[in-house]
C-alpha cells in the first residue's frame, strides 16, 4: 500500500475516533453503518419523539389528578422542598427513598405522598388546578345526550356560579414507574420505549442517568406530532427478456381433461368445520354482577369523585369493547382531537360511557345486549377504554355495578 494514501487513511481513522469521544452520549452511537447505505430515515426518531414536562409553578409543584409532584430548585434539600410547598419533610424523604438533609440536584423531580396545594395564578401558575385531559368527558357525554332526545334524560339546573373559576391546564397524566433494585436509567427507557435522554430530561437526572432504589420517575409523554409516511418502496426494473410469455409446448396443444378431486382428509376437515362465532356480537358469560366489564384487563386509574369520574381499564389494542349491559345507544360523538365518547342508557336512569375508543361498531338508537361489541380499545401510546356510570348526569363508581 502507498505509504501516502496508508496515512491518509490512518488520518481519517484519527478524526473519527475525535468525533465519537466528542459525542454527548458515546454507548448510544450505532457503529454499524449498513442501514445508512440505503438511505438516512427520521421515521423511528419522530415515532420516538416526546413532548416537553410542564412547566412547573412557583413553588416547584406540577399537579395531576392522581398524583402531583415537585421539582427541586438549586441549592434544595428534602427538608427545604418540603417547607417551600407545604408538605411534612420525613413523610417526603421517605416516599421518595431518601433522608431529609439529603441534597437535590438542579430540577430534579420528588414524587409527593399527599397532596398540596393546588397551582393557581397566586403561585405562579398560568391557570387552576391539575393537568387534565383535554377532552372533557362530562361535556361530550352532556352534549350528546342532549342531541339524542330531550326524553333521553332529565336534569336539574344548578343555580349559577358567584364567579367563574380559571379554566384548568389540559394535559396527558403521564405515568409514573417506582425504580426497583437493580434497574438503570437505560433499562426504564427500553421499557416504556422512550429516549433515555427524554427520561433524564423529565426527571431531572444527572450526566450519567444515576437512579435510585424506590425512586418515581415520570415516564415522558410522546409528542402529538406524526411520524413521516415511509418512503416508497422504489420500482424494480427486470432485465430484458424476464417479462416474456413461455411458450406453449406442442405437448400441450391437447391439454388433458381437468380432473376434479377432493382428497378423503379434506372433505372430512370439511364437512366436520362449522362456522366460527361472531366474536362481536358473542354475549360475555352471565354473572350476579349489575354490570359485566367492557373489556378484561387491568385497571390503571380507579374511581376519584370530582378527579376522575370513572375508571381507566388497559387491553391490548384491538380488544372489543363490550356493552356493560343490556340497552340503547343514546349517543356516539367525537371531540376536534378525534377522541370517541359512546353513551348507552340502560333502566333505572343509568347511563354508561365509553370513551378513548375506535371503530365504533354500532349507531345511535341501536339496542345492545350485555357484552356485544360497541367499539375497540385504540393502538399508540393510550391503549385503554375509560368507562363511567352515571346516575342522570351524576357519575358514581362503576365498581360496585362491576363486582
Amino acid at each position: 500500500m502507498n505509504v501516502t494514501f496508508r496515512n491518509a487513511i490512518r488520518g481519517l481513522a484519527v478524526s473519527g475516533l475525535a468525533l465519537v469521544a466528542a459525542c454527548d452520549n458515546p454507548p448510544q452511537l450505532d457503529y454499524d453503518m449498513r442501514h445508512h447505505l440505503n438511505g438516512f430515515s427520521t421515521a423511528e426518531a419522530a415515532r420516538l419523539a416526546t413532548a416537553d414536562r410542564p412547566a412547573p409553578d412557583n413553588r416547584g409543584v406540577i399537579s395531576y389528578p392522581n398524583y402531583q409532584v415537585a421539582v427541586a430548585q438549586r441549592g434544595d434539600t428534602v427538608a427545604t422542598l418540603a417547607a417551600r410547598i407545604g408538605a411534612e419533610p420525613a413523610a417526603l424523604a421517605r416516599h421518595n427513598g431518601l433522608r431529609v438533609n439529603d441534597r437535590l440536584r438542579d430540577d430534579e423531580v420528588l414524587s409527593l405522598p399527599t397532596r398540596v396545594a393546588e397551582p393557581s395564578p397566586a403561585t405562579g401558575a398560568a391557570t387552576t388546578g391539575p393537568i387534565r385531559p383535554s377532552t372533557d368527558i362530562a361535556s361530550l357525554a352532556g352534549g350528546a345526550i342532549d342531541r339524542a332526545g330531550a326524553s333521553s334524560v332529565q336534569t336539574t339546573t344548578l343555580a349559577p356560579a358567584a364567579a367563574a373559576p380559571a379554566p384548568a391546564p389540559s394535559g396527558t397524566e403521564p405515568a409514573r414507574h417506582r425504580v426497583q433494585r437493580g434497574e438503570t436509567a437505560y433499562t426504564v427507557a427500553r421499557l416504556y420505549n422512550v429516549p433515555v435522554a427524554a427520561l433524564a430530561e423529565w426527571n431531572g437526572l444527572d450526566s450519567s442517568y444515576t437512579i435510585r432504589e424506590g425512586q418515581y420517575l415520570l415516564i415522558p409523554v410522546a409528542s402529538a406530532a406524526a411520524a413521516p409516511a415511509p418512503a416508497a418502496t422504489p420500482t424494480r426494473t427486470e432485465p430484458p427478456g424476464a417479462g416474456s410469455p413461455t411458450p406453449v409446448p406442442p405437448s400441450a396443444a391437447k391439454p388433458l381433461p381437468e380432473e376434479k378431486t377432493v382428497p378423503v382428509a379434506a372433505a372430512q376437515t370439511a364437512a366436520n368445520t362449522t362456522p366460527a362465532p361472531d366474536i362481536g356480537q358473542k354475549e360475555v358469560p352471565q354473572s350476579n354482577a349489575a354490570m359485566s366489564y367492557p373489556v378484561r384487563g387491568k385497571v390503571i386509574r380507579e374511581y376519584a369523585k370530582g378527579r376522575n369520574d370513572g375508571i381507566d381499564i388497559q387491553a391490548a389494542p384491538g380488544t372489543p369493547v363490550g356493552a356493560a349491559d343490556g340497552g340503547q345507544v343514546a349517543a356516539i360523538t367525537s371531540d376536534a382531537e378525534g377522541n370517541h365518547v359512546v353513551v348507552v342508557r340502560h333502566d333505572g336512569k343509568l347511563l354508561t360511557i365509553y370513551s378513548n375508543v375506535t371503530k365504533i361498531a354500532v349507531k345511535e338508537k341501536d339496542t345492545v345486549k350485555r357484552g356485544q361489541k360497541i367499539a375497540e380499545i385504540p393502538g399508540g401510546a393510550s391503549p385503554y377504554v375509560h368507562f363511567e356510570v352515571r346516575k342522570g348526569l351524576e357519575s358514581t363508581d362503576p365498581l360496585p355495578y362491576l363486582q
